[in-house]
């Protein structure tokens, strides 16, 4: 297992916080070009597929060193932070869309936030909320995010023994899933967004490629079918989602196609988005490599920095989502206004990435230096 920290991780998932936020702003004009405008899969597969791939990085690590106690203990405690985080994001949210709501005396923020519920039987939504079965609006990702760390611990422990059959087991799991239509009851009515149980696959399958898997798929990455394969797969996907915008140039995907193929489903995972995540993951395998020195550079940094503390990019992305679309409603803003809420938004989701950061090198230097400072008392008689 590699010790280099890869920054095309980081990348990726600063990358899709700075996605999952625009594509959280509706009635916004630079949401049309994210990738869901351009394939089947989204910023949500690039998200769910690093954090499967770093938890494995990290606790493998710790697994081997300390045992499955010692590693389960630690992966437990990040599913504590990870739920208080999605409590505290629940309360800020609701109170942003509930001021907002009676200020500008608008109910329908709270009809279109799927906040209602709640303001009007608080007391058994908040317990509901607590069971992560009820939801606002752009809030899913955190609960699935949770429900993978949960039963994370014992496939880590198979993964370190038996990859191969941890890969299938997880492969088998979604299979029954979609078969047979399994997924968790959410509040007050339906189903999870992101069902657990399909999703679990794309987190497993990156937690295998960290612990060995990528280097036994290295043949296949770069081989030349598998990339033109890939190409052809995204030149086709391409083509028909132009044809969701364009509805005239529907006619030219045949019936038994578009009958067998839709709908693509997202809450259960559909076949079709991984493929089209596997296709681009080929992609940026072969374009861009381990060692590639832009990823240094100052203008990436931003989504580097992002990808590095994304837990608390990802919640102050749904703040800013919220208050983005807030303002373009209420000032009737046109495209210059949608352009200028989507880059000031990205600019704050920067800003407030480079001031952890800063305060964790802060804290590392001053352990640092106390460490140096107690290291001759220690060793004095």
């Amino acid at each position: 297992m590699e010790t280099k920290r890869d920054l095309r991780l980081d990348f990726f998932r600063g990358l899709a916080l700075w996605l999952i936020f625009l594509d959280h702003i509706p009635s916004n004009v630079v949401n049309s070009f994210t990738i869901r405008n351009f394939g089947f899969s989204d910023a949500t597969e690039i998200f769910v597929f690093i954090s499967g791939y770093t938890a494995a990085y990290v606790y493998g690590a710790a697994m081997n060193q300390h045992g499955f106690l010692v590693a389960g203990a630690r992966i437990l405690r990040r599913t504590w932070q990870i739920y208080v985080a999605h409590v505290f994001l629940f309360c800020v949210y609701l109170a942003q869309i509930a001021y907002v709501a009676r200020s500008f005396r608008n109910t329908l923020y709270s009809e279109e936030m799927g906040v209602f519920e709640f303001l009007r039987d608080p007391d058994v939504t908040l317990i509901e909320a607590l069971l992560l079965r009820f939801k606002p609006a752009n809030m899913d990702v955190l609960p699935l995010y949770i429900a993978l760390l949960v039963g994370f611990a014992p496939l880590l422990w198979l993964l370190l023994r038996r990859p191969t059959l941890a890969l299938l087991g997880s492969i088998a799991i979604y299979g029954v899933t979609r078969m047979l239509d399994l997924n968790i009851p959410a509040y007050p009515s339906g189903h999870w967004v992101f069902n657990p149980f399909a999703w679990q696959l794309l987190f497993s399958f990156g937690a295998w490629c960290a612990l060995g898997g990528a280097d036994q798929l290295r043949g296949l990455l770069l081989s030349r079918a598998v990339l033109a394969a890939s190409v052809a797969y995204l030149s086709v996907s391409l083509a028909i989602v132009v044809t969701w915008h364009v509805p005239a140039w529907t006619v030219f995907v045949p019936r038994w196609l578009a009958e067998w193929m839709y709908p693509i489903d997202k809450t259960s995972l559909d076949p079709l988005r991984i493929l089209h995540f596997l296709a681009l993951t080929v992609l940026v395998v072969r374009l861009l490599p381990r060692d590639w020195p832009y990823l240094r550079s100052s203008c990436l940094r931003p989504l580097v920095l992002c990808g590095q503390h994304s837990l608390e990019i990802f919640c102050f992305g749904v703040f800013l989502s919220f208050a983005a679309h807030f303002i373009i409603i209420e000032t009737h803003g046109g495209i210059v206004l949608q352009l200028f809420v989507s880059f000031a938004g990205m600019l704050l989701m920067t800003i407030a990435a480079a001031v952890m950061d800063w305060f964790k090198h802060i804290d590392g230097r001053s352990r640092a230096v106390q460490s140096t400072r107690a290291g001759p008392a220690r060793s004095s008689p």
